[in-house]
C-alpha cells in the first residue's frame, strides 16, 4: 500500500498550537502516515527538503490580532520560492489554528492558508465535519464544538497552559490528521496509477 508522506509546518507561541500539531500528527500517523512536524521559526534546509518531499503539507498557527503569528508570516513569505517553481503544485493542504476567544477570528487565519496554498497551486482539504455542540442534546466534547468547516480550531483560555487544551479541539485536530492522511493515500495512488498507464 502507498505511504502518503504528511508534513506539519506550525508555529506555536505559548504551547497550545503545538499540541495540535502533535494530535493532527498522531491522526495522521494512526492513518498510515510518514508524518513530519516542522517548527517554522527554527526552519532548517533540510526540512524545507522534507516539505518539497511531502505529500501534504498541514499549515498551522495560532490566531493573533485576527491572523496567523507573525513567525508563521515570515515562514508563509519564504515559499514564494516555491511558488516561482511551483515546486508544491498539486500537493494537498489543511489547517488548524487556536485563540483565546470562541471566535476570536480564527477563520481568518484558516482563510489566510487557503489563500496561501491556492497560490502555491496546492489543493485544500477541508475539516469534513458537522458542527458540534449546536443543540440542547449536544455537549462540548463534540467534535468540531466550535463549529469551523474550512480546519480544525481550537479555544484555549489565555491564561492556562498547553496542557489545558480543550481535548474536544484535540480530537478534531486527530480528525483531520487522518482525513489529510487518506486524502493523501487517494492522491498519491491515482497519481501512481496514472503515471503507470
Amino acid at each position: 500500500m502507498t505511504t502518503p508522506v504528511v508534513s506539519i509546518a506550525y508555529h506555536s507561541g505559548y504551547g497550545h498550537t503545538a499540541v495540535l500539531a502533535e494530535a493532527v500528527r498522531a491522526g495522521a500517523a494512526e492513518a498510515g502516515a510518514e508524518v513530519h512536524l516542522i517548527k517554522v521559526d527554527e526552519i532548517t534546509d533540510e526540512q524545507w527538503a522534507t516539505l518539497d518531499a511531502s505529500d501534504a503539507i498541514v499549515f498551522g498557527a495560532p490566531t493573533y490580532m485576527g491572523t496567523a503569528s507573525g513567525a508563521f508570516h515570515v515562514f508563509a513569505e519564504a515559499t514564494s520560492t516555491r511558488w516561482a517553481t511551483q515546486a508544491w503544485k498539486d500537493k494537498l493542504a489543511a489547517g488548524f489554528t487556536n485563540s483565546g476567544s470562541k471566535s476570536g477570528d480564527k477563520l481568518h487565519t484558516l482563510q489566510f492558508f487557503q489563500i496561501l496554498a491556492a497560490q502555491l497551486g496546492m489543493h485544500w482539504v477541508n475539516l469534513g465535519l458537522l458542527p458540534g455542540w449546536n443543540s440542547s442534546t449536544a455537549s462540548e466534547n463534540d467534535l468540531n464544538r466550535l463549529g469551523f468547516f474550512t480546519g480544525a480550531a481550537a479555544q484555549t483560555n489565555v491564561d492556562e497552559g498547553a496542557e489545558a487544551v480543550h481535548k474536544a479541539d484535540v480530537a478534531t485536530a486527530e480528525h483531520l490528521g487522518r482525513r489529510v492522511a487518506q486524502t493523501a493515500r487517494v492522491f498519491r495512488t491515482g497519481r501512481e496509477a496514472v503515471q503507470a498507464a
